[in-house]
């Protein structure tokens, strides 16, 4: 798809015609992971007596004017940060129902037991309760849980451990709470993100509007080839050792309930130790198609080593009134 050359941004939702006209800059943030998508907004108060409430809900549209805008989907404020000089106001909004009112106690932190049961059931059970529409991975779903406590933690918190041994990733967006394993090609929405590939232009120089970059991160440590996870064993009255992959091993020093639970912790560990054996920041033009679980293709235009597939781990667009649409990407190894 072409994208178009004059970069164009519409916040909708609460104040939106005054928040346009005062714009000066924005940020919207899509990381993989537990971190929520954030929004942030920078707009000019001078003149103004009133302030933007908290807990009022805003919209993203961006792109380019010849190709149209797309929606980044509906964020609430959390935070609004006002400076006497010059007069500005920072709104901070996120895609999590972070309110000051927390009407079904999502926030507050409590001790339960469950088992034994699924993955997919306790999911299920602790985002219903807060009103979300619970999206889990059918490979995570159908996940045997013989028993695992929740102690004194948020359902948020708690979702996120037992979504860690894993080595998955659970958060909500928007009406949705989803869970699935990282790198995976469909976004945590849901939503299969297209392939993208980027090129290096002939004449590639910064200021230039097509400029393209690109970093690497390769780790010069000795690097694990697979880990070595505990549980205890009641009946033995010792500690067990499960081992994944082969050596050199890395070891997780929590110990595990059961085996059952330190095997599935050393196979998620095995997974994040593949994918950050090398890491990438890419800057390139705006593109409101790059998303956080999906792919990028960097193609023969660039150099060998930073040549092939990666996964994107995290998604930073931004503009402003003097600057173009720019995205950075972060991502790492795709797992196979």
């Amino acid at each position: 798809m072409s994208l178009g050359y004059t970069p164009a941004v519409e916040v909708t939702g609460a104040n939106a015609a005054l928040i346009n006209s005062r714009l000066i800059d924005w940020e919207y943030v899509d990381a993989a992971g537990i971190r929520s998508d954030t929004l942030k907004l920078t707009i000019n108060i001078e003149g103004l007596d009133g302030l933007p409430s908290v807990d009022n809900k805003i919209g993203l549209r961006r792109g380019y004017k010849e190709s149209g805008l797309v929606d980044a989907g509906m964020f609430v404020i959390t935070r609004v940060t006002p400076q006497l000089f010059p007069a500005q106001l920072v709104i901070t909004a996120t895609a999590a129902p972070f309110k000051v009112a927390d009407e079904t106690d999502f926030k507050a932190r409590k001790s339960a037991s469950f088992g034994p049961t699924t993955l997919g059931a306790i999911f299920r059970e602790l985002t219903t309760r807060h009103g979300f529409s619970p999206r889990i991975a059918a490979d995570l779903d159908a996940i045997v849980i013989e028993h695992v406590d929740q102690s004194n933690e948020t359902d948020m918190g708690f979702l996120t451990r037992i979504a860690k041994i894993q080595d998955a990733v659970t958060k909500p967006v928007n009406e949705l709470y989803v869970m699935a394993r990282r790198g995976q090609l469909k976004s945590l929405s849901g939503k299969t993100l297209p392939v993208m590939t980027i090129s290096v232009t002939n004449d590639n120089r910064p200021g230039d509007s097509a400029f393209v970059n690109a970093s690497l991160d390769e780790d010069s440590r000795v690097k694990f080839k697979g880990c070595k996870t505990t549980w205890w064993d009641g009946a033995s009255g010792k500690e067990c050792i499960v081992e994944t992959g082969e050596k050199p091993f890395k070891k997780v020093t929590q110990r595990y309930q059961n085996e059952d639970e330190a095997k599935a912790a050393g196979e998620g560990m095995a997974r994040k130790i593949k994918r950050g054996a090398s890491k990438i920041r890419i800057e390139c033009p705006g593109n409101p198609g790059y998303g956080a679980e999906g792919l990028v293709v960097l193609d023969g235009s660039w150099p060998s080593y930073l040549q092939g597939q990666w996964s994107i781990d995290k998604v930073t667009e931004s503009g402003s009134r003097q600057q173009s649409y720019r995205t950075t990407l972060e991502a790492s190894v795709p797992l196979d």
